[in-house]
């Protein structure tokens, strides 16, 4: 088997990742994609260190399982399928279900930090990061967390003003710095040029 390609995509909370991930997956190129969501790999409450529990602040690389995520995309380019965790989000824990990913000849790696952390963004050939404005994010992420996790409306506020504004700034901004392709994504912008762009990446780096 031909080592994968492999596309970093990254960028705030809210900014609108995941469903560039869909766009793709659901595309002319989707049957040539096998995505590896970052935010599958945190670990539970009780695993993470003492001060990230404590403040409450999943949005650190020390609350993600980073050698889990690495070997799996090896064992992926190295063609061999991997069992990625699935977490969940009400709870903060691992559940004890995992969900099979395959080799296929491009693997996405979706998630915030994903261009933060060097053993992650060193493994991706082409590094994408998707720009939003705070506002828009924080209004995404207001109606996902309220309608998908359970969440309210003030609990949310608080944890973007307490971690996810913060640990934005201090890692997720500056690792744009890495990125070959920036996507903006705000209300005022349409995706699908972007879309197109990584489709034809796709067709092109696996052999159509």
């Amino acid at each position: 088997m031909i080592k994968p390609t492999f596309i970093a995509i990254a960028g705030g909370s809210g900014s609108g990742k995941s469903t560039l991930v869909d766009r793709l997956v659901c595309g002319r190129a989707g049957s040539r994609i096998a995505v590896v969501a970052h935010d599958a790999y945190y670990l539970d409450g009780t695993a993470m260190p003492e001060e990230l529990r404590a403040s409450r602040n999943w949005d650190h690389p020390d609350a993600l399982d980073i050698e889990l995520v690495a070997e799996h995309l090896d064992a992926l380019a190295s063609g061999l399928p991997v069992d990625v965790p699935e977490y969940d989000f009400s709870t903060h824990s691992r559940t004890d279900r995992t969900r099979r990913v395959e080799p296929r000849p491009v693997v996405v790696v979706e998630g915030v930090l994903v261009l933060a952390v060097a053993e992650l963004r060193a493994r991706c050939d082409l590094r994408v990061y998707v720009d939003t404005a705070p506002e828009e994010r924080l209004a995404r992420r207001v109606l996902r967390d309220t309608r998908e996790r359970g969440r309210s409306i003030e609990s949310v506020i608080a944890q973007f003003r307490a971690s996810v504004r913060p640990m934005h700034d201090a890692l997720v901004e500056p690792s744009r710095a890495h990125a070959h392709v920036v996507v903006p994504w705000d209300w005022e912008h349409d995706p699908t040029p972007a879309v197109e762009l990584l489709e034809a990446f796709v067709l092109h780096s696996s052999g159509r």
